[in-house]
């Protein structure tokens, strides 16, 4: 009766507001910034938000994760009473930090909070969000309300998921001499690919990537865009399940067009070509994912 009780308390609870963290910035917007912003909105925030029917970030149904119930993604356009056009820089900080909007409600995992991202990224995106970006034209389509599913309100209530705090101190950019330390920063902190390559969602440590269960050892469920269910790659060193025979050369060619070197012979939606990171970028990855703990664990690949 007890676990009974606590299922029906889990089902029918919201998922909580909590306290703004409020900072006083504005971030100078500069043309290398807007440039750099809309790299990594086009890699992290446009799998999301992009809408095809609107051809800008008026959000979208989120089909890739039922699990997480059902999800819309909002509308980041520059209109102010639908999207984030009364946001301020500090708002939109805040939130992209911490997943907590100004009104206090809270996001849960199926936003990722770019906790480790640096501060320098951070403000390019936010100068980019800021700019003129035909993705961004104020457009008041409006996205229905999300409906979390229980594993969402049981991660909320047991505490897995809930806000993260605000950085206490500066975060620096990565040392780009250090190729294993560019690479590890890139696939943890900029991009997140530990966060779909690696066992769950709901498992995943986002303080301490590393320690997420079946780190890049793939395995996570996911959905394509016809509902059809598909499991991230083992992108480990693993020479029998993972990528511990693929090429540097090779690596780079998945990536960037989404061709792999063993069959089938290409990569599927959620997974975008990112033709926006560059050689040397893809580089730093690969040189990092080759020290990597190499986790036997062979991924059906089902067309």
């Amino acid at each position: 009766m007890a676990v009974g009780g606590m299922a029906f308390y889990i089902s029918k609870r919201s998922i909580p507001k909590y306290a703004v963290h409020k900072i006083d910035i504005k971030v100078e917007s500069t043309p290398a910034r807007v440039t750099q912003g809309r790299k990594l909105a086009s890699m992290l925030c446009r799998s999301c938000h992009y809408n095809p029917k609107t051809d800008e970030f008026t959000g979208r149904e989120l089909t890739e994760a039922p699990q997480f119930g059902k999800i819309y993604s909002a509308n980041i356009t520059h209109d102010t009473t639908i999207g984030i056009g009364k946001w301020s820089d500090g708002d939109l900080i805040s939130f992209i930090r911490t997943g907590i909007k100004p009104d206090g409600q809270y996001v849960p995992p199926y936003m990722p909070k770019l906790i480790h991202i640096s501060d320098e990224d951070l403000y390019s995106i936010i100068s980019f969000l800021r700019s003129d970006d035909p993705w961004l034209k104020a457009n008041p389509e409006h996205m229905p309300a999300s409906k979390p599913g229980f594993l969402t309100k049981f991660l909320v209530t047991i505490g897995a998921a809930k806000p993260f705090d605000f950085p206490s101190h500066v975060i620096p950019g990565p040392d780009t001499t250090n190729k294993i330390a560019w690479g590890r920063y890139i696939a943890l902190y900029q991009m997140e690919c530990y966060s779909c390559h690696s066992k769950s969602f709901a498992k995943n440590n986002y303080d301490e990537p590393e320690k997420s269960p079946g780190f890049f050892g793939g395995g996570n469920q996911m959905y394509d865009v016809d509902g059809k269910e598909i499991y991230s790659l083992n992108i480990t060193p693993d020479k029998n399940t993972g990528i511990g025979n693929w090429t540097e050369a090779q690596f780079i060619d998945a990536v960037k067009s989404g061709t792999v070197p063993t069959g089938p012979p290409s990569l599927r939606n959620p997974m975008q070509p990112y033709v926006g990171l560059t050689d040397e970028e893809l580089s730093a990855i690969y040189a990092y994912l080759r020290t990597v703990p190499p986790i036997d664990n062979k991924v059906e690949r089902k067309f």
